[in-house]
């Protein structure tokens, strides 16, 4: 019998483009759905593309009407959704965010609190070393990209009681090796499983890698999507362990 059931969406996103972006989101959760998935997490910025000279632009209220075919589907579906944002900050630079969706209509952001090298020009980090939130026995601790390379951001999930470290990113095939070892590591250290989902396209002159993945309680990589492209990476965990499997969209 399946305790959980989690899975990373790996997105193409469209540059700027909230409304195309925002349908194919729905599309991913449609799939998800009907995989039995409980909770579906998405990259970094998934919601306008990880695009420096227009995320000022694609500021995502989360409560806003853009998002309500989202909302809609959360609480249809009974999906907790983790959506890739830009979020509006105290100044001209907007957070780079996650906002997460919950089934029973309400929401909740989580800002990244390490911005990556050069990010400061364009981006506003956040305060809060850690977001957890519940997931029936479970709680599940937010990561983006960069947050993850710096150990005491993954020492302070571990600290809220995260059994689950959900990491939106975008990752290039330069970066991918040395951030999943981190990831790895990370799982290994404070004994949480850890999901990755990776932008499935190019983003912001970025190649990017695909391949999200899901490493277990004891750093041990349980499976991944086989490459780039729009992939639906399904995890479910029961008495034996973690499983993975990989839908198309």
């Amino acid at each position: 019998m399946t305790a959980l059931c989690l899975a990373a969406a790996q997105t193409l996103s469209q540059p700027g483009d909230l409304p195309a972006n925002i349908e194919r989101h729905c599309a991913f959760v449609r799939t998800a759905a009907a995989a039995g998935v409980e909770l579906l997490l998405f990259p970094e910025l998934s919601l306008s593309g990880y695009e420096p000279d227009r995320v000022a632009g694609c500021v995502v209220d989360p409560a806003g009407s853009p998002l309500a075919p989202l909302r809609a589907l959360a609480q249809r579906h009974r999906m907790i959704l983790v959506l890739g944002a830009p979020l509006a900050s105290a100044n001209d630079r907007p957070h780079i965010g996650a906002i997460v969706l919950f089934a029973d209509g309400s929401h909740a952001v989580y800002h990244k609190r390490h911005l990556h090298s050069g990010e400061e020009r364009w981006a506003s980090a956040g305060a809060a070393d850690a977001a957890c939130f519940p997931l029936g026995t479970e709680r599940f601790a937010l990561s983006i990209c960069a947050d993850s390379s710096h150990d005491q951001h993954a020492t302070a999930a571990a600290a809220t009681g995260a059994s689950l470290y959900l990491a939106g990113v975008l990752l290039s095939e330069n970066a991918y090796p040395g951030d999943c070892a981190k990831l790895q590591q990370h799982a290994a250290t404070h004994g949480y499983a850890v999901l990755m989902a990776n932008h499935g396209g190019d983003s912001g002159g970025y190649v990017a890698a695909g391949r999200s993945a899901l490493w277990d309680e004891t750093g041990r990589r349980v499976g991944a999507t086989p490459g780039r492209g729009e992939q639906l990476l399904v995890v479910r965990k029961a008495a034996g362990g973690w499983q993975t499997e990989v839908h198309g969209l």
